[in-house]
């Protein structure tokens, strides 16, 4: 059959209204609440129905409405205002001009395989990809030269439904790329972009979306074309699906893909941040460029491409770091291995912490970890545990020193929270908690807000949550075909005026979703009481292929019926961003349970706290640094570590109860003859005052600028001046070094008195060292002391640096001294690393000799 032409049709509207169109396409419309009301103002229930789209809207709503429209004046005078401040917007002063030490050109590539900027552009299953979003939008508010680049998803992350039994089902409806704030985009003679990347036997043609989120341009891909192959157009189908092979592959397509897509949109980006694993083939690609272009060698071009890469890891959990089989690599990689000129076995080593071992996986977070300069985790616990992860990837150096740092996440503020509440911090704080929400002393003004005021707002918003929960189960029952008397009960579930808990979240097993119902009996007694009362509003998805995280949803679903508790627990189907507004907007509380410390940040919370929500979690992630800020929530116990985890998750679950029955609901029960809840009100200031300003993403874009992109962008500038002179020298000095390391020695170790020292004195430390050919310049000897554990570890280690102060007999002699500053026994350690002067930091070449 003939293939039929296609033609795009788009909405005609009145020339008054024609800034609509510039504003449905920026996604700046989605954290400004003005913007949002031009659009439902058009037709709220057709807003709601086409999932919050303006495009979609635009394109469904009648011309006689729009004719309407374009005759209201105070219609149109709402709609130039918001054009105006869309247009102010863009036109803001740039990154550069506020900051001198920003290099010249600096700009910033984010790669990540999901990107949650609203629901509408479904192509996010979760907390990596709304935090991703957020990245953008904070880096526009911003102005920071960045851009995003990401996969195109045709299917996005599965729909959720559940059966009568409450098991979860998925369905993939199909996103509609031409009614979606989305635009081809273009090259000079007007076609869409098109790249091809390179798969075995053939090669892929991508085509290139852009999505505008207010200053910073999204790129995004597609495969799902004519060009292509039916297997290759499955590409950007679905979002984590499919196997193994087809996750390779859509990595390759993120990662390789993805540079090829930025360079033919006239992206040269000075710095890469690869959000997860995921992009990492990236580093390959820009590896083979410059191979390519600059006729560096392969050492050369590593080089170049880890002085200008930067990483953050997001998961604690093994199975969630993606790993290849090595025949896997070979198949997709034999052909780039011959291209480059470097063997399989070279490559493989790239991506395994222990390159001498051939049966272990390739594994794409060190790949990221070894061809980046700066790496972090989410949190500053998640931190230390990705350090310990990943340490076998720096043989010998002590677990603190593995050069894994952490930048906490944050969250969008203007995006969460709600039009209420934020026109109480219009009133109190001014327009600089927009602006400038990390500056601490913009929320000291939350302690003018009148306790009635802001709870009254509270309240409004908890009404709001519950009549959107009403809705959402009456829809959820009548799609089930459910008894009229349930469907009727059902509008009536929840009382608007009783403690309400939130809990969602993705249902993974070590998330622990069904901690509260440990007992039962007890639980269900918590949420009847009838003096103090609670509820629970529950939300959340389990991976397709995730049984165990489906048997949790159904055991939530099975407690809600047998304890006969409808009223008071229910289950939202279909999670998004939508739903997560309206629950981070109207809860009381927010739980989160995970078994420390398996949640490596968490964003949610800081969500619930902005809009002066209390948090209810294990101390894991995030809220490890928040709780200790002040009343602003409440802790389950000290995150003791156990070797059983049924006696962990009992002992936990009593504690939970307790909070609830002796704290938690006797505090916001507890009401003056005003009716106000006093104490739990000045919990709520104090969570707004202490988390607001430091859990967002303006704070978190600005400490990457501060610590990675900016001292990365100049340290690569440095190396690649003239023709990447310091670049090669450095290059062939790790070369020099790494022939010579073998023979590295510490031969000889001498202290002074190590006995009965008195505190403020010194252990004075001379060594004899065999370098091997090296000079002293080439390294640096240290003493490494701290105390000692059961197992004769040196622990907390500390360093001090040894004075090179002679050669005799073919060694070269160091001196040092510890200081005395603690009592007790310790221990140390002489050790040598290289050193160079344009290393980005001194474990940099993974070698390190200890006496």
């Amino acid at each position: 059959m003939t293939l039929p032409r296609t033609f795009t049709v788009v909405p005609r509207l009145p020339e008054p209204l024609t800034k609509l169109r510039d504003i449905a396409f920026n996604m700046y419309w989605c954290w400004n609440p003005d913007a949002i009301e031009i659009f439902y103002r058009i037709d709220r229930s057709l807003w709601d129905a086409s999932n919050q789209n303006p495009v979609l809207l635009l394109g469904r709503v009648s011309q006689d409405r729009l004719e309407e429209l374009a005759r209201d004046a105070g219609y149109l005078n709402q709609l130039g205002r918001v054009a105006a401040s869309l247009e102010e917007y863009m036109a803001c002063g740039g990154w550069r001009s506020e900051r001198a030490e920003t290099p010249e050109g600096f700009s910033v590539a984010y790669l990540s395989a999901e990107f949650g900027i609203h629901e509408c552009v479904s192509i996010y299953s979760g907390g990596l990809g709304v935090l991703a979003g957020d990245h953008l939008k904070s880096a526009s508010d911003l102005g920071m030269p960045l851009v995003g680049l990401g996969l195109l998803y045709r299917e996005g992350y599965h729909r959720q439904y559940l059966n009568a039994d409450g098991w979860q089902q998925e369905r993939y409806p199909q996103n509609d790329f031409y009614n979606m704030p989305l635009f081809p985009e273009r090259d000079k003679n007007g076609d869409q972009v098109v790249v091809e990347t390179a798969f075995p036997g053939r090669n892929i043609k991508v085509r290139v979306w852009r999505c505008q989120v207010g200053r910073v341009n999204l790129y995004l891909l597609d495969t799902d074309f004519d060009g292509n192959d039916p297997d290759d157009r499955e590409l950007t189908a679905r979002l984590y699906g499919g196997d193994r092979d087809m996750r390779i592959r859509q990595e390759i397509l993120l990662g390789m893909g993805g540079v090829t897509a930025l360079h033919a949109c006239g992206m040269y980006p000075t710095i890469y941040h690869m959000n997860e694993g995921h992009a990492a083939f990236m580093t390959l690609q820009r590896i083979r460029d410059l191979m390519d272009k600059e006729r560096l060698s392969w050492d050369e071009a590593c080089e170049a491409v880890k002085a200008a890469s930067v990483f953050t890891t997001h998961t604690p959990v093994p199975a969630g770091n993606d790993m290849f089989a090595p025949e896997m690599v070979e198949h997709y990689f034999t052909d780039y291995c011959k291209h480059v000129g470097v063997t399989l076995p070279e490559l493989l080593a790239l991506g395994r912490q222990n390159p001498a071992d051939p049966r272990e996986p390739f594994c794409m977070t060190v790949l990221a970890l070894k061809l980046s300069s700066r790496a972090n985790g989410v949190s500053e616990l998640h931190g230390a545990t990705a350090r310990s992860m990943w340490a076998r990837t720096w043989r010998d150096v002590p677990e603190d020193e593995i050069p894994i740092t952490h930048i906490t996440n944050g969250v969008h503020s203007r995006s969460w929270i709600s039009r209420e509440i934020g026109t109480l911090y219009d009133r109190y704080l001014g327009p600089a908690w927009t602006s400038n929400p990390a500056d601490p002393n913009v929320w000291k003004g939350v302690a003018d807000i009148p306790d009635a005021e802001l709870w009254r707002t509270h309240e409004r918003r908890r009404e709001r949550l519950v009549n959107f929960a009403r809705k959402r189960l009456v829809n959820q029952l009548t799609h089930r075909s459910a008894p009229k008397s349930e469907i009727d009960a059902a509008a009536e579930a929840l009382d608007p005026e009783v403690l309400t808990i939130g809990y969602a979240r993705r249902f993974a097993t070590y998330k622990r979703a069904d901690l509260l119902l440990m007992n039962p009996e007890r639980f269900r007694a918590i949420l009847t009481n009838e003096k103090r009362p609670v509820q629970l509003i529950v939300s959340g998805k389990a991976h397709p292929q995730d049984n165990q995280g489906k048997d949790l949803i159904r055991r939530i679903v099975h407690f809600m019926r047998d304890y006969d508790v409808r009223n008071h627990v229910v289950f939202i189907e279909d999670y998004d961003m939508n739903v997560a507004r309206y629950l981070v907007q109207g809860v009381d509380c927010w739980l989160n349970t995970p078994r420390r410390p398996l949640e490596a940040s968490g964003t949610s919370g800081m969500k619930v706290a902005v809009n002066g929500g209390l948090n209810i979690s294990v101390p894991d992630g995030w809220w490890c640094e928040a709780e200790f800020l002040g009343e602003n929530g409440w802790s389950i116990g000290r995150g003791e570590q156990y070797d059983n985890q049924d006696e962990q998750d009992i002992v936990e679950s009593e504690t939970l109860y307790e909070l609830l029955e002796q704290e938690i609901a006797p505090i916001f029960y507890d009401r003056g003859r005003d009716g106000l809840p006093r104490q739990w009100v000045a919990r709520m200031k104090q969570a707004i005052t202490t988390i607001a300003p430091v859990f967002n993403t303006h704070r978190m874009v600005q400490d990457y600028a501060e610590t990675f992109y900016v001292p990365s962008a100049m340290r690569r500038q440095a190396l690649r001046a003239n023709n990447r002179d310091r670049s090669k020298q450095l290059c062939q000095w790790k070369q020099k070094v790494a022939q010579a390391w073998p023979g590295i020695a510490v031969k000889a170790v001498n202290a002074s008195q190590t006995e009965r020292l008195e505190y403020g004195a010194e252990l004075h430390v001379t060594a004899e060292i065999a370098l091997a050919g090296l000079s002293n310049d080439d390294v640096m000897t240290e003493l490494y002391y701290g105390d000692l554990d059961p197992q004769g570890r040196i622990v907390n280690g500390q360093s001090a640096e040894m004075r090179c102060t002679g050669q005799k007999a073919g060694v070269t002699e160091y001196e040092g001294a510890i200081p005395c500053e603690k009592t007790g026994q310790q221990a140390f350690l002489v050790r040598v690393l290289p050193r160079h002067g344009d290393l980005a930091h001194k474990h940099e070449t993974r070698l390190i000799t200890w006496g």
